[in-house]
């Protein structure tokens, strides 16, 4: 199976008042596409660090990121995030609140017909099993909703990588057990390749099928 995701000893950091702070140091591993991969440690590790240079929104000091082949980052290049295939969905959903769920899934496809913009978001929400909620506005759906709503509007453009970061931290114990549950069952159907960020052990066993343990900026196992 072909890696989509290629990570090579990775330093990310910041300069601060006494010079470089490195956030994460030599961290290394592929994902096969098609797999969901998760990043597991405690808040602080390094791993949405890791999520954030991945998607262009922090600059690579030393190693390389590559994505389904094309080269993304080095300390010389970097591609920036409108260029680099990767959606995200982050803790907050941030769906538009003056925009109709529909509407929201649709506002990536800018360069998309009329048509064909139509046919993909009908398509996502038939995949998030919200095919009936089109019309209905953010604040008139449950919290479960909203965020299958995001997941379906971070998957419209056909990403080649989706980052998940901390996504079900919002939600209550039963809704986010359950959840985690449907949207891997919704990312392997539409055979997307997923890397999520969490603190939550349960989470990544349910989730992931491969686990990167992060300790002080470094991947201590990845398996």
């Amino acid at each position: 199976m072909t890696a989509a995701l290629h990570l090579q000893d990775l330093q990310l950091g910041y300069n601060g008042a006494r010079g470089l702070h490195t956030v994460v140091d030599g961290f290394s591993l592929d994902l096969d596409a098609g797999h969901i991969g998760c990043l597991l440690g405690p808040s602080g590790c390094g791993k949405t660090t890791v999520l954030r240079a991945i998607a262009g929104f922090e600059p690579v000091r030393a190693g390389r990121i590559e994505l389904g082949g094309v080269l993304l980052s080095t300390p010389t290049l970097h591609r920036p995030p409108e260029q680099r295939r990767v959606g995200m969905m982050f803790q907050e959903y941030a769906l538009f609140p003056h925009l109709t769920a529909a509407q929201n899934v649709g506002f990536g496809l800018r360069r998309a017909t009329a048509a064909e913009r139509r046919a993909r978001v009908d398509a996502m929400l038939t995949l998030v099993g919200l095919a009936e909620a089109g019309a209905r506005f953010p604040h008139e759906l449950s919290g479960g909703q909203q965020q299958r709503i995001a997941l379906a509007r971070a998957l419209a453009p056909a990403p080649a990588l989706l980052l998940l970061d901390e996504p079900f931290s919002n939600l209550d114990g039963a809704t986010r057990e359950r959840l985690t549950a449907e949207v891997r069952d919704i990312l392997q159907q539409a055979g997307q390749t997923a890397m999520l960020v969490t603190h939550n052990e349960r989470e990544a066993q349910v989730m992931a099928d491969r686990i990167g343990t992060m300790h002080n900026g470094r991947l201590s196992r990845w398996v």
